[in-house]
Order: C-alpha cells, then structure tokens, then sequence
C-alpha cells in the first residue's frame, strides 16, 4: 500500500471526528477498519497510532490553523478543507519523516480529490501561512 492510499485513509477516520464522538467515534473507526480488511498489519497499526496521534494534538492544530486563516474560522470551513489542513499541519510539524514539501503537495492532492473546486488554493493558501 503506497503512503498516499494510507493518508487517503487517515483522512476518511479524521474526517469521522466531525461528526461523530467519544464512543460512538470509536464504534465507527471500528466498523471503517473492519472494512477495509485489505489494509495489511503493519499498515493498518501505522494508520491507527498516526490517527490517536493526532487526534492528541487536536487541539493545537485546530488553535494554529486559526490563527492563520484569516476570515475563515474553523467552524465556518468546509469539513473536508479542515481534515485536510490538519493531517497535512500535523505531518509538517510532528512527523520527521515527511518533508514540509511533501506534506503540503500530498495537503493539496487531497484536497483536489476530496474537496471543492476551490479546496485546493485554499488549503495551500493556508499550509503556505502554517509554514
């Protein structure tokens, strides 16, 4: 599995976060893994720790992407840009092996393929700012 199909499935349980909680969040990450049972072992605890991983930074990332996207808060982005913006900030600043670059090209491509038409200036606009 390429680390594009494995970001493409951390996004899909992050994009999860924004509506569902606590239990019910984890029933439902549950049943998305019980489906994909293609997804190998070493990927699939590589997708679950980085999924814990930044959901324990939520917060955080949340507060910076606010803090730099001015006229957009996070409640008024579409939910697709936000989930982007946060797998894409928390690989620049917490995953060592993912270059700035790559984790704003791959912030991008996501973006084309999940969002809008404008997604995609968007979330560089603000990975730009994040840098």
């Amino acid at each position: 599995m390429s680390r594009r199909e494995i970001r493409e499935h951390i996004f899909k349980l992050l994009f999860l976060v924004e509506f569902h909680e606590g239990e019910e969040l984890e029933e439902q990450v549950r049943l998305y893994l019980e489906q994909h049972d293609e997804i190998k072992d070493e990927n699939l605890r590589y997708i679950n720790e980085k999924y814990h991983k930044i959901l324990e930074k939520l917060a955080e990332i949340d507060s910076q992407i606010d803090q730099v996207s001015k006229g957009w808060k996070i409640e008024r982005m579409g939910k697709t840009d936000l989930t982007v913006l946060r797998l894409a900030y928390y690989e620049m600043k917490y995953d060592e092996d993912i270059p700035i670059g790559v984790a704003i090209n791959e912030g991008v491509e996501l973006a084309k393929l999940f969002g809008g038409e404008e997604s995609p200036a968007f979330v560089n606009g603000i990975l730009a700012k994040l840098v």
